[in-house]
Formats: C-alpha cells, structure tokens, sequence
C-alpha cells in the first residue's frame, strides 16, 4: 500500500513538473514577446486622450476649419497665380497668420 502511494505521489509530482516546465517556457515566451514588443514600440510616442467636452469639441471644430479654409486659400492661390513670389508670399503669410486667428478665433 505504501509503494502505492509513492508511485501515485511520484506520479503527480512529475506530472506537476511538466506543467510547471510548460508554464515557465510559457512564461518566457511571452516575455521575449513582450521585449520584443517594447523594442519596436519605444520610439513611436504614446497617444494621449485629449480633453473631452462640448468645449474642447468646439475647439478642435474651429481648428479644422481654419486649417482647411488655410488650405482651400493656398491651393486658389497657387491655382490663380503662376507667379511663384507670390505663391510663396501667401504661404509664408498664411503659415504667419495662422497662429494669430487661431488665437482669435478661439478666445471667448
């Protein structure tokens, strides 16, 4: 009766064994996995959640909109002039005055 239980002990044991063996290679796996992950992705910059809120949506709206209409003014110009002095003028204007109606625009 006692060889018995030996061998059945003996038995889990081993049995225990083998998982553990197969969780740490498991484990090590995943680890690798995840350096190799952490190595790629170190230099790709973390995204941020923004404000949230009528406010914050209201501004972003602004934003868009002056960005296209900043756009829209620079492809008319480009389209009406063939001159490249003043291509180059209104981009260098638009690109100036940008930042001040932003400013304006969004003050309340």
């Amino acid at each position: 009766m006692s060889k018995e239980r030996a061998q059945r002990r003996a038995e889990r044991e081993r049995e225990a064994a083998i998982v553990a063996a197969a969780r740490a290679a498991e484990a090590e796996k995943k680890e690798r996995r995840e350096a190799r992950k952490r190595a790629l992705t170190r230099w790709v910059p973390k995204s941020r959640r923004g404000p949230s809120g009528v406010i914050a949506e209201r501004h972003r709206r602004q934003t868009r909109l002056l960005i296209v209409a900043v756009v829209v003014l620079n492809v008319l110009v480009w389209l009406a002039s063939g001159d490249w002095a003043v291509r180059a003028f209104a981009l260098l204007l638009s690109l100036l005055l940008v930042p001040v109606v932003q400013i304006l625009m969004t003050k309340n």
